[in-house]
């Protein structure tokens, strides 16, 4: 079989500053190219700021090629995908270009694969600001025309290319990814922990997110004022701060909770491992998820989970999981009272998701990811999507 180079757009990643789509792009990777037939071969693309981290897959597994641009800056982030990107591309010979992050180049000698992680720009307009939310408008769209096909993490995503972009629906594979990150590190003791928290013996509810509109923390914040002070937990925030958290704060000062809210920022392995393990619910009311990744983090750990209904959370967390109206602070309130309050509830779950997560692995990723590289490289026409 002819040899095949397959290229990796991983311009977008900015590390410790692109969420999801960056522990996807972490974990999928390796898999990949331990999965990978030897015909094929992987060039990684990526910006400036990940070469100077040299923290990933990329230089390791596979060679990586840096391609002069900030993307922590966004013009210079689609400068570099629109234009620089092809040309070196070419230059390479690459067969097949999979962007990872939801954008894509416009133009490839080759053919192109675009991820799109869910539609949230579409979805929920103020989960981004500025001159990312007329980007996303703009990019999205153009990846999804010009890519020969189109990976997505959940049906719901899938549904919604079709209903908002007009794709079509067999040029979408639905490839769902694995439960997160492999916990390489050991949890900060539990003592340490609560008292550099000052969580005392107080019950402990986990919601990890960044602090977007999207994700429904303001809710969260107000159905945890709702849960009576005997019976109320400590609601735990880690999550990279953004111009959102100031609202927050207020709204946590407002109902008189500074005793009960802790916000952090993205925390440390053993730190972030340590929260797991003191946790006695994980609470997930985001508004809208491309699939939700947070959802299986807590349930390979054990820890018993409440989730929006909304989107794809229902098609992760199938019945392992109480599901409630995200728009409904009573209804979050009861969820939280109803892990902490009945223990044969929050046995059930954490054996439920147990199972559950074990379902969702990062090779089957990797394996469904290849075919659908296949699919694009059998076509006979490279023109195609143009």
């Amino acid at each position: 079989m002819a040899a095949r180079h397959i290229g990796l757009n991983l311009i977008f990643l900015v590390p410790g500053q692109t969420g999801g789509m960056e522990v996807a792009a972490r974990q999928l990777i390796p898999a990949l190219i331990e999965a990978a037939p030897a015909h094929m071969r992987f060039t990684a693309f990526i910006n400036r700021e990940a070469a100077s981290a040299k923290d990933g897959p990329w230089g390791e597994l596979l060679p990586a090629v840096t391609v002069p641009a900030n993307a922590a800056s966004r013009p210079q982030w689609v400068l570099a995908e629109q234009l620089l990107l092809p040309a070196m591309a070419s230059r390479m010979r690459v067969d097949l270009m999979h962007s990872l992050g939801s954008t894509a180049p416009g133009w490839a000698t080759g053919r192109r694969i675009t991820t799109v992680h869910d539609l949230i720009y579409a979805h929920v307009p103020e989960a981004h600001n500025g001159i990312r939310a007329k980007g996303m408008r703009v990019l999205v769209p153009l990846a999804v025309r010009r890519s020969h096909r189109v990976i997505t993490d959940s049906e719901s995503t899938k549904r919604d290319l079709v209903e908002l972009l007009n794709a079509s629906p067999e040029r979408i594979d639905v490839v769902p990814l694995g439960y997160g990150t492999p916990r390489d590190a050991q949890p900060m003791p539990a003592d340490e922990l609560r008292t550099r928290l000052d969580l005392g013996n107080r019950r402990l509810v986990l919601s990890l997110s960044a602090k977007r509109p999207h994700k429904n923390l303001l809710r969260l914040i107000e159905a945890l004022a709702a849960v009576p002070p005997p019976r109320r937990p400590v609601l735990v925030l880690p999550g990279y701060p953004t111009w959102h958290e100031g609202e927050l704060r207020q709204r946590t000062a407002d109902l008189n909770l500074k005793a009960d809210i802790r916000f952090l920022d993205w925390t440390d392995a053993a730190t972030l491992e340590g929260l797991w393990a003191i946790a006695d619910a994980f609470v997930y009311p985001s508004l809208y998820e491309g699939f939700g990744l947070p959802v299986l983090e807590a349930m390979a750990r054990g820890v018993p989970v409440a989730c929006s209904d909304a989107s794809s959370l229902p098609e992760v967390a199938g019945e392992a999981a109480l599901l409630f109206d995200p728009r409904s602070e009573q209804q979050i309130a009861t969820a939280i009272e109803r892990l902490l309050g009945e223990p044969q509830l929050a046995q059930r779950l954490r054996q439920a998701g147990l199972a559950r997560a074990a379902r969702f692995t990062w090779e089957r990723s990797a394996q469904l990811t290849l075919e659908s590289y296949m699919r694009a490289l059998a076509e006979s026409d490279p023109r195609r999507a143009s």
